[in-house]
């Protein structure tokens, strides 16, 4: 727990109230507070962190934090507040409901626990586009987590921080817990979003992530019914101005194929595309860097080794401070949050125009999806729908090592508020407007599933990525999949042949085929619950399992 030595006067104590708001925490209703930390630098945060014994500075800068119990998201204790002004706007197939009562009990025990506490206050946008972005405030109990909030939003001028006026406020406050008898909620953990109230309430659990994604949930919800479509991708720009957006869940590659030396970094994890383009909701990353390679990911692995960066669950030896960021001790899901600007090529406005390939990212731990695949529109929208992937490494709540089959709704389920088919239907008009292509690439395995298979090269992946993005595969032989309809290119430089059709990583076709038939039946039987609302073309663009035996014949 963060805490300030009895009596004792804080290192930046003289400095907390500088870039104060005009707009105070009484307007939220927290009174009686500590002492209020209003908007600190990186540098007057370390002092603070390790003031307060929050976290070890690990070798060459970067702080180092234990995130406790929970090293990942609680998914399951997530929950939106059913009230009159969203909840006709709220997909509840795919979110759980909480009561406004319910809500306001453990906000009022949460002002008590807060009372004579210090608390660390940052005041930030979430969107680069100047007409969409939002002011939300961040509220936390731990130094750390204020300095974590500042590397991955938009940090405002001074003179738009003494100005600032909440658009929305997240309060973090990881030492409170739930009483579940009392409050109704699923464990002790609890992250409560009231968008009536513009308030979010986050409880017993250190992770960084439930911060972010927080944030990514408000303007899912805000941004869509302005006609702003969200994505949960990363985005980046070639020379000659060609955007492509990369979407896929955490542990797909998101990060690492968006940090290309040969193109400019949007960002890494979180966009709208408006009627002008792409633009960035962050001004940070947060990458995973479990077993980060400096020769694949020079631009990541740079980043664990600079002052700044928030490193957490990262193993490291407690004398030299040097990291082993091979290391899973804590968890497979170590993480790297960073600004925006610690990648050399990163876009300073964190806004291009309109994406000219749609990159939708699978990691396929059943070992048949091809490494790369071409689709059609309506190809497009069957996969956006489904999201399929396979969760890796602990980037939820109960995760383990052994990836675990998802299907996550535009590659997002748990951030979507609004039914799956309005950001469908939005990308589907943005790609056909501005003649958009769409890819399925796999970063999963190959040659066999999870434990007998290999994990796909990043090098190939890489390859594949930079070839159709150049237009070189544009004008390449092709074969059809029977199963699912997909073009699948039979040559690119730099890639061996035979890994480009599935089939012919593995020793035994038959198992092969009967592995690919128990895939498509997955997604057919995953799609039902879509196909109410869905064009009869995109339903129609499903896989065929009775076309499996034509599989490599």
């Amino acid at each position: 727990m963060s805490t300030r030595p009895f009596g004792m006067a804080s290192p930046t104590a003289a400095q907390a109230e500088s870039l104060k708001s005009t707009t105070g925490l009484d307007a939220v209703g927290l009174t009686n507070v500590g002492k209020a930390y209003w908007n600190l630098s990186a540098p007057a945060l370390y002092e603070e962190i390790a003031f307060r014994s929050e976290a070890t500075i690990g070798a060459h800068g970067p702080i180092i934090v234990s995130t406790g119990h929970h090293t990942a998201r609680a998914a399951q204790d997530k929950f939106i507040i059913e009230e009159e002004t969203s909840k006709d706007h709220v997909w509840w197939d795919g979110n759980k409901a909480f009561s406004e009562e319910k809500f306001d009990r453990i906000f009022d025990r949460i002002k008590g626990y807060l009372q004579q506490r210090d608390v660390f206050v940052q005041d930030l946008f979430g969107g680069a586009d100047p007409e969409y972005r939002l002011p939300v405030r961040i509220i936390t109990e731990f130094a750390w987590h204020s300095l974590f909030a500042q590397n991955v939003l938009i940090e405002p001028s001074a003179d738009e921080r003494r100005s600032f006026k909440p658009g929305f406020t997240i309060i973090d406050v990881p030492g409170f817990k739930a009483d579940v008898e009392l409050d109704g909620t699923r464990t002790e953990t609890f992250i409560l979003l009231n968008f009536k109230r513009r308030l979010c309430l986050i409880g017993n659990s250190g992770y960084g992530g439930e911060i972010k994604k927080s944030v990514f949930t408000l303007l899912n919800y805000l941004l869509p019914l302005r006609d702003v479509m969200t994505m949960h991708c990363s985005a980046n720009v070639g020379k000659a101005g060609d955007v492509a957006v990369f979407f896929g869940l955490s542990g797909t590659g998101k990060t690492s194929l968006s940090a290309d030396p040969h193109r400019d970094l949007i960002g890494d994890d979180e966009h709208g595309w408006t009627d002008n383009g792409v633009f960035n909701f962050e001004g940070g990353c947060y990458a995973k860097v479990i077993r980060l390679s400096p020769t694949a990911e020079p631009e990541i692995y740079a980043t664990t080794r600079r002052f700044g960066t928030v490193l957490e669950n990262v193993v490291f030896d407690p004398v030299t401070r040097e990291l082993d960021l091979d290391a899973d001790d804590v968890t497979e899901n170590t993480r790297a949050a960073y600004p925006l600007e610690f990648i050399g090529n990163a876009v300073p406005e964190k806004m291009a125009g309109h994406p000219k390939n749609v990159i939708m990212l699978t990691c396929d731990a059943s070992g048949v999806m091809p490494p790369i695949s071409r689709l059609t529109p309506e190809q497009a929208m069957y996969h956006f729908i489904s999201g399929y992937t396979s969760k890796v490494g602990g980037t939820e709540v109960g995760l383990g090592k052994e990836p675990k089959l998802a299907f996550s709704t535009c590659f997002g389920a748990p951030f979507m508020v609004h039914h799956p088919s309005k950001y469908a239907g939005m990308l589907a008009e943005r790609m056909k407007k501005h003649n958009a292509q769409a890819w399925l690439v796999n970063t999963g395995w190959t040659g066999g599933p999870f434990g007998v298979g290999e994990r796909m090269s990043i090098k190939y992946t890489r390859a594949l990525l930079n070839a159709a993005l150049e237009g070189k595969l544009d004008n390449v032989e092709y074969i059809k999949d029977p199963v699912f309809g997909f073009e699948i290119p039979t040559s690119c430089e730099g890639v061996p042949s035979d890994i480009l059709n599935p089939i012919n990583t593995w020793s035994d076709k038959d198992k092969f085929r009967e592995r690919y038939a128990w895939l498509a039946e997955q997604f057919i039987n995953n799609f039902k619950k879509f196909e109410d609302g869905t064009p009869d073309a995109v339903k129609a663009a499903g896989p065929r399992v009775d076309e499996v035996a034509a599989v490599g014949a």
